[in-house]
C-alpha cells in the first residue's frame, strides 16, 4: 500500500478594493456591519406601519369581529368551520401586530385604530 500525501491549497480571503476620487489610490476597504442601514430600514418599515395603520388580513379581521362580539375560540371555529387551533393562531398573530396583551386591550386598539366600526356590538 502507497500512502499519498494530499496537499491543499488556501486561497486569501476575497478583499474588496475601492478608490478615493481625491488621490485615486486603492484600499482595501473593511467590511462594515450594517446596523446603520439595518436600522433605517425597520425605521422605514415602522413609519410605513404607522402612516398606513395596521394592516390585517381578512380572516383576522373576521376573527377580530367574532372576539369582539364576546364568542369563544371554539364557537368562532364552529362558525368559520376551521379548527380552533387556527382560531388561537389567527388571535394570537392579531394581538402581536397591534401590540396588545389581552382582550380588552385588542378591542381597545381595535376601535382607535377603526379596525372596528364604533358599533360593532350591534352588528
Amino acid at each position: 500500500m502507497v500512502k499519498k500525501k494530499l496537499t491543499v491549497k488556501l486561497r486569501k480571503k476575497p478583499t474588496v478594493k475601492t478608490v478615493k476620487p481625491a488621490k485615486a489610490t486603492k484600499k482595501t476597504a473593511k467590511a462594515e456591519k450594517p446596523t446603520k442601514l439595518v436600522k433605517t430600514v425597520k425605521a422605514l418599515k415602522a413609519m410605513k406601519r404607522e402612516a398606513t395603520g395596521h394592516s390585517i388580513t381578512p380572516r383576522q379581521k373576521e376573527i377580530l369581529r367574532l372576539v369582539a362580539r364576546g364568542l369563544t375560540n371554539r364557537e368562532i371555529a364552529g362558525q368559520l368551520d376551521i379548527s380552533v387551533r387556527t382560531v388561537e393562531v389567527h388571535r394570537f398573530n392579531l394581538m402581536r401586530r397591534l401590540r396588545v396583551r389581552n382582550v380588552a386591550q385588542l378591542i381597545r386598539e381595535a376601535l382607535l385604530t377603526g379596525l372596528l366600526p364604533k358599533s360593532f356590538a350591534s352588528r
